[in-house]
């Protein structure tokens, strides 16, 4: 048998269980969505295959390409196409086709999961206690579950995928599942390499977080990053720490790939990655960089200057603070929320108040960031900026900060 997957953790989760089940009669093509349509067409036109089983798992083909599976499918050829991407759904109408993004209890699938549901459904493998425990950490890290239960060996499990080559993890891992069926563990010697690693990302993303650009493009509001690694962590970090995006956009340049990620219901980044021959999940999808894509998401931000974060230690210049908040955008524009004390909020930026009023605080400070790109200042920086403005000490405003500021609204905003 031959099956063509996808190269992150589900992808080599469903090499694993091949190796399983068909051992050496398993011949693994670890593909992305650049090369996955080459290979399943170079595969399916050698006569020498035309009874070899094949097996597509995590990953779709175009439209061209699904064609001649249907054709090999209708001629007698065995085919098989395991999926669990909403994108993916239009393959359900083919006998060869089983997509399946949650099961009947609501709960999400994966491929590696499906994969094993398929294989033991056909009589094709034997229950293995400690692959189930494999795969469930595989299904809670690919569909993002482990955050919402704190199931960090899930995330620990790809992590170690990322650390290790893809050759010595499935070698390291087929060893351990066979040789204890009962349970499976990481080792204290993993732990301690994942101790370690848990550092780099955090460091990663503290520096990547000083390189996201903000922009509108198709009608969404999103953050550029370029980054080759940590992807999934990189991503919900920025989305959590930007919720004003839409989405963020992911570039790696070195492999003309590009991911979205977002954490907002309403936003569907799925059907956004179709726009550029990808899909995926509704809230983590991928696709080929195009000459299109390169174009809007790299040329013309170029010049763009990166977001700063809110100031996160503050104690005067807070948010929904009864006396107005102050921010900051790249050119170096001033803004402040004030509340109207009608229950409103009204903006000024760049001693200019807009039209707009907001029923809440969090609506005129998405309004602002969205459009102003703008950051919650320091301390540091308002109060000097401030006791400039007013010609009083810092001292004189940090013992009378509430009073001062509520007195001189106008000479400190307009």
């Amino acid at each position: 048998m031959i099956i063509f997957t996808d190269i992150d953790l589900d992808g080599l989760g469903c090499g694993l269980i091949a190796k399983l089940a068909f051992a050496d009669k398993a011949n693994i093509f670890y593909c992305s969505y650049r090369n996955l349509n080459q290979r399943v067409e170079a595969v399916i036109k050698n006569p020498e295959n035309n009874n070899v089983e094949i097996y597509i798992t995590d990953l779709a083909v175009n439209e061209q390409v699904e064609k001649k599976l249907e054709e090999r499918f209708q001629k007698g050829k065995p085919v098989q196409m395991i999926d669990h991407h909403v994108t993916a759904l239009h393959f359900n109408q083919y006998k060869w086709g089983s997509v399946i993004p949650e099961y009947e209890t609501g709960k999400k699938s994966c491929a590696t999961s499906l994969f094993y549901d398929y294989l033991i459904e056909h009589k094709m493998m034997e229950r293995n206690k400690a692959l189930e425990e494999f795969i469930e950490l595989v299904r809670q890290y690919d569909t993002w579950e482990w955050a919402e239960n704190n199931n960090l060996t899930a995330k620990r499990l790809n992590d170690l995928f990322y650390i290790m080559s893809r050759e010595l993890f499935e070698e390291e891992m087929l060893k351990r599942l066979s040789e204890n069926k009962d349970s499976f563990t990481l080792t204290d010697t993993e732990h301690m390499l994942l101790d370690i690693e848990e550092q780099k990302i955090h460091r990663y993303i503290h520096s990547k977080s000083r390189q996201l650009v903000q922009t509108f493009i198709d009608d969404y509001c999103v953050g550029i990053v370029h980054a080759e690694q940590y992807l999934s962590e990189l991503g919900n970090e920025l989305n959590n720490l930007y919720p004003h995006l839409d989405m963020i956009v992911l570039l790696n340049m070195g492999g003309k790939k590009m991911g979205f990620r977002t954490i907002h219901d309403e936003i569907n980044v799925a059907e956004y990655a179709k726009k550029y021959g990808g899909g995926g999940h509704p809230k983590a999808s991928g696709s080929e960089m195009t000459r299109e894509a390169f174009e809007k998401f790299v040329i013309n931000v170029f010049e763009m200057i990166p977001l700063k974060p809110d100031a996160d230690r503050n104690e005067f210049n807070v948010k929904d603070s009864q006396v107005g908040t102050s921010y900051q955008n790249p050119l170096g524009e001033s803004s402040y929320i004030i509340p109207c004390g009608d229950g409103y909020f009204s903006i000024v930026h760049n001693k200019k108040k807009l039209e707009q009023s907001f029923s809440v605080f969090a609506d005129a400070e998405r309004y602002l960031k969205r459009n102003y790109s703008s950051w919650l200042r320091s301390d540091h920086e308002y109060l000097y900026h401030v006791s400039k403005a007013l010609r009083i000490s810092q001292d004189e405003l940090r013992g009378n900060y509430q009073e001062i500021i509520r007195n001189h609204h106008v000479d400190i905003t307009l």
